[in-house]
């Protein structure tokens, strides 16, 4: 299977810094996340319209669902009102596969990052819809979550489904699976714990998967198989996109790595 062809980003600076954050059109003010203009992030802002429901779904679900960003570790028990294994999502885009993991797995927590406000709108929609009650969102950069709300050894899993692949050689230091993230995502996971990422882009899979291994505190739960890569869990939902490209004959790679 081929990889799903990419358009060329010359226009994306090349250095370490990522760009400016452009307002997202259509997104009121006060559901703008305030960045500083530059800085190492772990996303790039995009632009995207908010449609009249997810404006509403911020007003009316934003404040019971989406958790505040604090440089102070977050009690898991507190934010669901209960005790659960709690299971970490870096960058779920519009939400649909969340909605649908979480829905399928009552028993665990899950917290959903992701910086794009109709994206969380959309989600925030879709927990209404579905009746969800295992689920909360932080609209923030995963890299500060991650070190300032997530406790180490506390988390039961980490997804991490289709992130940026930079496919351009001198973007790739700006993916996010590198050696060091990679070490910090470990950390924050409970032995036996589980790190489960998902890619459509080849050469980011042979990547992540160089990255995972060389990770001394994680195993491979695929390595007993020919490639390396793992079966996709039954849980993780199809996506419209990957369903396209698999009847094109693109491919999906999955990692999933255990906490030793």
């Amino acid at each position: 299977m081929t990889p799903d062809p990419r358009p060329d980003d010359a226009d994306t600076p090349d250095d370490d810094v990522a760009p400016a954050a452009p307002p997202e059109d259509g997104a009121p003010d006060k559901f703008r996340p305030d960045y500083p203009r530059r800085g190492i992030r772990s996303f790039v802002l995009r632009a995207g319209r908010m449609g009249s429901g997810q404006v509403k779904a911020m007003e009316t679900l934003g404040p019971l669902y989406v958790l505040p960003y604090k440089a102070a570790l977050l009690d898991f028990d507190q934010a669901f009102g209960r005790h659960a294994p709690t299971v970490l999502e870096i960058g779920f885009g519009m939400g649909d596969a969340t909605a649908q993991i979480a829905a399928a797995r009552p028993q665990d927590n899950f917290i959903g990052i992701e910086v794009h406000t109709p994206g969380v709108g959309a989600l925030l929609q879709r927990i209404e819809e579905r009746g969800l009650t295992n689920l909360r969102l932080l609209q923030h950069d995963a890299v500060e979550v991650l070190r300032d709300m997530i406790a180490p050894g506390s988390l039961a899993g980490i997804h991490v489904y289709f992130p940026d692949p930079w496919h351009k050689k001198k973007h790739n230091k700006r993916r996010l699976i590198q050696s060091a993230f990679v070490r910090e995502l470990s950390s924050r996971l409970a032995p036996g714990g589980y790190l489960h990422c998902a890619t459509d882009w080849q050469p980011y899979a042979e990547q992540m998967l160089e990255v995972l291994v060389a990770e001394a505190t994680l195993e491979n739960s695929a390595k007993g198989s020919a490639d390396g890569y793992a079966p996709r869990p039954d849980w993780r939902p199809l996506t419209k996109f990957e369903n396209r490209g698999i009847k094109l004959g693109h491919g999906v790679w999955d990692l999933v790595f255990t906490k030793r």
